[in-house]
């Protein structure tokens, strides 16, 4: 399709040169009746449907590529972004936290203080200081003032103990560690597993700072330190590195990705085109700041735009929206997990007594977005796709139901993102007879891939800082020889129009009798069955059968969970092959920083009434799900009993 238009363009422009406009609409007419006698009828249909999303975020997107070509040009940093900000309204509001409200001269002033403190203790350009700090207006300020001597900021998750801990710091080659006093006793637990150079700061909090000598007092440093902005010997450059994103770490330990001041600067500004933003907006994100939803893509807005930002230490669901009434907040963020948090907190006034033109974030499931839209009187909902670490980013702009964004239909080639068909279990490629990958059709299942532009901030892939993880995520002779994409690890779908739908994660999914089943679809029916508690779906092994069965991990401290209305509903609304066999009820939650079960752990402990101290039920030939005991757990593993 990409190829016949572009010949009809190069023979238009050479029949409108030589013989004019009427042979032109000659030429053209001629093309339209050629191409519906071929039955290809539908496309025009498809384009005029889609013309007016596409031209809409066509304009913005050549709008944000214009800004990111001046900065890029200037040579600018994040820093030189902000300060501009700062000079055209020191006294704005930019960060408000709880009581505390600071306006664009106090954020540069604080971070004036950490740049000087650190250059004068020998820090420079190229050296790594980490960041283990919950939410606070301190965090953003402390790695804006480390960059300003081009120093890189791991964010380290401010959930992680002992061994995730210790990988953290030690992967990123962490020269010295910056935290909170909240946090000093996990500092403490790993002391002898770091190394005895790695320096610690500590930010004191009242009476809970730590005595410890080993510690620096970061309060007095700064005490004692201008404010003013100090001579930096080796300037910092539009591509130099900037901070360290860590995957979430749902299975194995977190990667550190890489994200420079191009990468960060065109994230934000992507968001901020395509969603569109305003610099007048005033932004809540309950997110943490150490993850690139919270931390890049809000912060970003106040950083690069002058926008107004809402943070709060952690995420409360009754709070939501009663906050964003309290800050007078245009903009809210999510992301999917949250949603359904909020949906489960009984209706109260609050819930629409706000000022919120949009919501915008990942994940917000298409079985409870209509349900949240309507309830909290939502005008839009801009949801995106993106990895930290990757180069496949996209926005819903027309308000789609369910869809995550889109891939033009009319001109495909100007965004160079596609869907390839993959194995649903191993995620490896699936190749034609040339060693190609092939792309899925509408309406069938594959993974995201973005090609790999180097020199190109918005398609180049930064990768992670252990060499060995980036490699696994390029995939190499995708549409032709040599050629490079990202590989994203999510299964999505196309429908005709081009809207893009999450199915699943490449893993996720497992066969049972036969049949492939998606664990989010699985969730999504179950966690709407169980009044939106916490549920986790994976497949799990029996001996002597093919295939995984299905296993739902659910959050039920009260035992309230019903298992009988639980099998009616199940039953109702899932296929025979994706009805979870096992039950597994959970006392207690293991969480990522993003509200996500460690599915991994789950996963490799399965079914085994042995060892597992929780309650599992399976379901039995009744259609019922009854308790799983020791003797019946080996009568499924050696077939007495057929699952």
């Amino acid at each position: 399709m990409t190829t016949v238009l572009a010949i009809l363009a190069a023979l238009s422009a050479v029949v409108w040169f030589f013989l004019g406009w009427k042979s032109l609409v000659q030429l053209i007419l001629v093309a339209i009746v050629a191409y519906v006698a071929a039955g290809k009828w539908r496309w025009f249909y498809v384009a005029l449907m889609t013309a007016p999303r596409d031209i809409k975020a066509l304009y913005k997107y050549i709008r944000l590529l214009i800004q990111i070509k001046s900065w890029q040009r200037k040579d600018v940093t994040l820093v030189d972004i902000f300060r501009q900000n700062v000079k055209k309204h020191p006294h704005k509001p930019c960060i408000l936290f709880e009581d505390e409200e600071w306006n664009f001269a106090q954020v540069e002033e604080f971070s004036n203080k950490i740049a000087n403190v650190f250059k004068s203790h020998g820090y420079k350009k190229g050296d790594i200081v980490a960041l283990f700090l919950e939410n606070r207006p301190e965090f953003i300020a402390t790695w804006l003032g480390l960059s300003k001597l081009g120093v890189i900021i791991p964010l380290i998750n401010t959930n992680q103990r002992l061994d995730s801990l210790v990988h953290s710091i030690t992967i990123a080659r962490s020269q010295a560690v910056i935290f909170g006093s909240d946090l000093s006793d996990a500092i403490i637990d790993v002391l002898e597993r770091i190394e005895s150079k790695v320096a610690l700061y500590q930010f004191s909090c009242n009476d809970k700072c730590s005595n410890d000598q080993r510690f620096r007092n970061l309060n007095n440093l700064l005490d004692n330190t201008p404010g003013t902005l100090p001579t930096i010997s080796e300037k910092v450059h539009h591509h130099d590195q900037l901070v360290y994103i860590y995957t979430s770490g749902t299975t194995g330990l977190p990667k550190a990705a890489v994200i420079n001041n191009s990468r960060f600067i065109f994230i934000a500004a992507a968001i901020h085109w395509l969603a569109g933003f305003k610099s007048s907006d005033c932004f809540y994100t309950p997110l943490p700041l150490y993850h690139t939803a919270g931390g890049c893509m809000s912060t970003g807005q106040m950083l690069l735009y002058g926008a107004t930002l809402v943070i709060r230490k952690k995420f409360s669901a009754s709070a939501y929206f009663s906050e964003c009434s309290k800050y007078n907040c245009t903009v809210a963020q999510y992301i999917g997990e949250m949603c359904r948090y909020i949906l489960a907190v009984p209706p109260k006034p609050t819930d629409t007594q706000h000022h919120l033109r949009m919501i915008y974030g990942n994940g917000l499931r298409p079985q409870i977005w209509s349900e949240f839209v309507e309830r909290f009187k939502i005008p839009k909902v801009a949801e995106f796709y993106g990895a930290t670490e990757g180069n496949a980013n996209i926005v819903n702009v027309d308000n789609t139901m369910g869809a995550i964004g889109f891939v033009s239909r009319i001109i495909p080639s100007v965004y160079p993102i596609s869907i390839i068909k993959v194995d649903p279990q191993s995620g490896e490629p699936i190749r034609d007879v040339k060693g190609l990958c092939i792309p899925c059709k509408p309406n069938e299942p594959g993974v995201f891939i973005g090609k790999i532009i180097p020199n190109n901030p918005s398609r180049a892939f930064l990768g992670y800082v252990d060499a060995e993880a980036s490699k696994k995520k390029v995939v190499t002779d995708v549409f032709q020889k040599g050629d490079k994409a990202f590989l994203s690890g999510d299964i999505l779908v196309a429908d005709e129009f081009g809207n893009l739908f999450f199915k699943d994660r490449t893993g996720d999914t497992f066969r049972w009798k036969g049949e492939n089943v998606s664990t989010s679809e699985v969730e999504a029916v179950l966690s709407n069955i169980i009044s939106y508690k916490d549920v986790v779906v994976y497949g799990v092994e029996i001996r002597g059968q093919e295939g995984r069965a299905g296993m739902a991990a659910i959050f039920d401290p009260d035992g309230t969970l019903s298992l009988s209305l639980l099998a009616e509903g199940t039953k109702k609304a899932l296929p025979f092959y994706a009805r979870p066999i096992f039950i597994r009820i959970l006392k207690k939650l293991d969480m990522t920083g993003t509200y996500k079960l460690k599915k991994n752990d789950l996963q490799k402990e399965g079914f085994n009434a042995n060892e597992i101290s929780d309650d599992i039920y399976y379901l039995d030939n009744t259609g019922a799900y009854s308790l799983l005991t020791p003797d019946i757990y080996e009568k499924i593993n050696s077939g007495t009993i057929r699952v």
